[in-house]
Formats: C-alpha cells, structure tokens, sequence
C-alpha cells in the first residue's frame, strides 16, 4: 500500500497529513512535489491544505491546472482514491474530480475553529468507520469554503448520497446557526461521480491524535486504508 502527499507552492498542511499517514497509521506515503509528476503508483493520493499560489485568481484555480493534475485525472479514472482537504478540495472542484465549487464565505472572514459535522453517508472509501448520522469534531481554516452548485446538481447528489458531510450542532441537527460559511444545504464534504474522490473543507488531519483533542479525523484515513487493503 502507497500513499502519496502533493505539495503546491503554498501547501501547509503537507506535513501534517504525511505525519498522520506515516507516523501514525504507518502507511508507506510519499511528499511529492508537483513539479515531479506522480514518479510511481500511488493507492490514494491527498491534495492538503495551505495557500496554492497564494490562492491568486480563486483559491485553488491555478494549481488545478498544472502537470502534475494530469497524473491525478488518470489515478481517478483509474478508480484509485484522492483525497482533497481543504485547499485540496478547492483544487477537486477546480479540476472536475467533484461537482460544485467552494466559494468565498458568506461573511467573508477566514474561519478557524473547531465545529461539528453529521456523517451523511457510509457509503464510500472515506466514511465506511463513522456510522451514518454520526457526529464528528474537526477543525475547518478557511475564507473560501462555501459549497455552491445548481439546484439540479445539489438534487443529484442528494440523490446519489454524495454529500458525505454536512455542518451540524453537536447533537446532529442542521441549521442556519451552523451553517459555518454559508454552504448550500451546510454541505462540507462532497463525493465524485464514482465515489473514490472526496473534497472535504475541514481538516481531519488536524483531528488524528489524543494530544490534538479529537481523533474523528484519523477515521477518515483508516476508512480509505481499509478500501485499499479489500480492494487489493
């Protein structure tokens, strides 16, 4: 099993998920730079977080253009896993791999805090550890995470249980007062086409370890490692 790590210009959370991977979980994962290309197979591939290109344009826009996205849009096809957190799921929308895209907030601050989120489906690579309903604790950093599509798009995905998470209090119930950055329907995590693609805005690398206060996050990366080691 192979994991690897891409590091933008501007990547900070590099890292910190390579540590989670590695350290952690003891999966063998790479930090590879982009410029280099994928330089072997990877299992799953993680877009972090951070400030690609200084978020220039749109957070997220040109990074999705460069080489090295070519490589991932061939792992997808392939039916291999990406994981895009935060910058990484900005990047996802920009490139096609989800539908919808992470606009700037509704009030348009950064937001940094810890906040809650409803498990919407077990269904997938990334959420088959949670129980479906369950409510999770991780951190969100961002001023561009407010997930909007067309009406016919969000009905899609409802339908297709693609929303893997939405922002909720902590007892699961989802309204305007936690709608942290003003998403459509408090959308904070979302599948691709064929579910081996999740674009996820809080940071559940962030929420791996005791010391961190939360290990929610860390099920998320045990969810994919498990689909790799059934899947072969």
């Amino acid at each position: 099993m192979r994991f690897a790590v891409v590091r933008f210009g501007g990547s900070n959370c590099d890292r910190d998920t390579w540590h989670v991977l590695q350290e952690v979980l003891g999966v063998d994962t790479d930090l590879v730079w982009y410029k280099e290309g994928l330089p072997r197979g990877y299992d799953a591939v993680v877009l972090p977080g951070g400030f690609s290109y200084g978020d220039y344009l749109r957070a997220g826009a040109i990074a999705a253009r460069t080489p090295v996205m070519q490589d991932i849009q061939r792992h997808v096809q392939e039916g291999k896993l990406v994981l895009g957190i935060c910058n990484g799921a900005q990047m996802s929308a920009e490139a096609g791999f989800v539908e919808g895209t992470f606009a700037v907030n509704a009030y348009p601050k950064f937001l940094c805090r810890p906040v809650h989120l409803r498990v919407e489906t077990v269904s997938s690579p990334f959420t088959s550890r949670f129980r479906e309903g369950e409510v999770i604790r991780l951190p969100i950093a961002h001023k561009e995470g407010r997930f909007i599509t067309p009406p016919e798009t969000m009905a899609a995905l409802n339908r297709e249980h693609r929303v893997a998470f939405r922002f909720c209090d902590e007892k699961g119930k989802v309204s305007e007062a936690t709608n942290h950055n003003g998403s459509l329907e408090s959308v904070t995590g979302v599948l691709g086409q064929f579910r081996n693609v999740l674009a996820l805005m809080p940071h559940p690398e962030r929420a791996s370890e005791e010391v961190l206060g939360s290990v929610d996050g860390r099920r998320i990366f045990e969810s994919m490692i498990r689909h790799v080691e059934i899947e072969g």
